[in-house]
């Protein structure tokens, strides 16, 4: 196995993008932690690779990507077995990726067929900004080719986020836009096949993420 100059085995665990191997070329210090403005300009231009981790913490996510490959097999096995505890239906296919058994074949309209957790994982953000993933046994619609929202999917998605997180964080202190939200479009999934939805939250006391998360942890 070889070791790249930046530090990082070759080959990676997964594909790295060329805002990924600038950050790995540069230092924590150096780094600029992505403020809630940047984040919603990313979000409104659908500039979602532009969404990057400290050097630090991408360092750390590729070395733990490439154990649980070893001891999974992939990180959908590990989500799905670990976190989720979802048990993907027989007739599930590499092509098909994971399917589930839901209760209701609309998204977000039965809360056994989602699940919210802490993102393991979260990009460079300032304080006081919450990652929240909204994983789901349904497939939300999407285009052809590189995988975006299709219409229907994205009012399905903003329609529940409305419900489940603005209206919970409305009248609290501190700022007024407490929630955004985005999905990555296909190819940009580290964890493909397994359906989620991003969250970020910012001045919500400890107490309501773990209302949300039902009191579950990050993982790292």
């Amino acid at each position: 196995m070889v070791v790249s100059h930046d530090g990082v085995e070759d080959p990676p665990p997964f594909n790295l993008t060329d805002v990924d191997r600038a950050v790995l070329a540069s230092t924590d210090e150096e780094f600029h932690l992505q403020t809630w403005e940047d984040l919603k300009t990313i979000i409104a231009n659908n500039d979602l690779h532009l969404l990057k981790r400290k050097p630090s913490d991408l360092r750390r996510y590729l070395k733990w990507s490439r154990d649980i490959k070893a001891s999974y097999g992939s990180i959908p096995n590990y989500i799905m077995l670990k976190r989720l505890k979802w048990t993907p239906l027989p007739t599930s296919t590499p092509q098909s990726g994971p399917q589930f058994a839901f209760n209701n074949p609309l998204p977000f309209a039965d809360k056994r067929d989602f699940k919210i957790l802490p993102n393991d994982w979260p990009y460079g953000m300032e304080p006081g900004i919450h990652h929240i993933v909204v994983w789901l046994k349904n497939r939300l619609e999407t285009e052809p080719g590189r995988g975006d929202m299709t219409q229907r999917s994205r009012k399905q998605i903003e329609e529940f986020v409305q419900r489940r997180f603005v209206d919970r964080v409305a009248g609290l202190e501190g700022s007024r836009e407490k929630v955004q939200w985005f999905k990555n479009w296909t190819a940009l999934q580290s964890v493909p096949g397994l359906e989620h939805v991003h969250v970020l939250v910012r001045d919500v006391p400890e107490e309501v993420i773990q209302e949300w998360t039902g009191g579950e942890p990050a993982v790292q």
